[in-house]
């Protein structure tokens, strides 16, 4: 650990702080006051769940409490504090998913990063899941999961940095069963626009519509390879798209167009 931040010394002055991720059960009021000499500015936690039973049956090796533990002293120590979690583990359920991020929500964070879980070739999880021990997610229920939870922390006002993992050939060829999508995130706003727009359509009785969206939400208005409106216009809907800056990132506003 030392070496690594030695040798960020010399560009110091070119980068305004360092963002490391670490175990929750490796933070201590000496790790922090050693870490803040070295201009870390935030620390993530794999915190992963917030659920004892789901940490230890997946050998995790921290508990709940590491983690609130930590979050509190990277906090008091004026560090921002980022928390990631992991769906779809073994022995969890959407129901313990949605709690954790409950309990992450009451942990104040600067930032969230959600991962779906991924099971990799020669682990642990294979062989829970070639036994039928374990079921992970499909792809569907993680979008779903995923969905409800990126609407919850952004009502809370809290940054969802990444959903889903990154894209990498390894990550393709070494995984098995799993509802990986490279454009994860893309579904998962998607399915928050799908949804409002059906639950807003039970108030218009014109078929004739105008969406009034954000400009930078258009796209995941329409979804991906225009999912979202060509399911509108199967029911009929012939419809506008309007946008309007004064509206939130996943808002937007349903009008007769008469």
């Amino acid at each position: 650990m030392l070496s690594l931040l030695e040798s960020t010394k010399p560009f110091i002055h070119h980068f305004k702080g360092i963002r490391i991720s670490t175990r929750p059960d490796y933070i201590d009021d000496e790790v922090l006051i050693l870490l803040k000499k070295y201009n870390i500015t935030t620390i993530e936690l794999g915190a992963q769940s917030m659920n004892d039973d789901v940490l230890s049956a997946n050998d995790r090796g921290h508990s709940s409490d590491d983690v609130r533990n930590a979050s509190r002293l990277i906090k008091a120590h004026g560090f921002k504090l980022g928390l990631q979690m992991m769906t779809g583990l073994y022995k969890s359920s959407h129901e313990a998913d949605y709690d954790t991020a409950l309990e992450f929500v009451k942990l104040r964070p600067d930032c969230v990063r959600i991962y779906p879980t991924v099971i990799m070739k020669n682990t642990e999880l294979e062989r829970l899941y070639n036994s039928g021990v374990y079921k992970p997610d499909t792809l569907e229920q993680s979008v779903e999961l995923c969905a409800a939870l990126l609407t919850l922390f952004d009502n809370e006002h809290i940054d969802v940095i990444r959903v889903g993992l990154h894209y990498s050939d390894s990550l393709i060829e070494g995984s098995v069963a799993s509802g990986y999508h490279p454009a994860f995130r893309e579904l998962c706003e998607n399915r928050i626009f799908a949804d409002k727009l059906d639950r807003a359509l039970r108030n218009i009785d014109s078929k004739n519509i105008i969406i009034e969206v954000n400009p930078f939400s258009v796209s995941k208005l329409i979804g991906q390879k225009r999912a979202n409106i060509k399911d509108l216009e199967q029911r009929g809907y012939n419809i506008k798209i309007d946008k309007d800056r004064s509206l939130s990132k996943y808002g937007l506003r349903i009008k007769n167009n008469r």
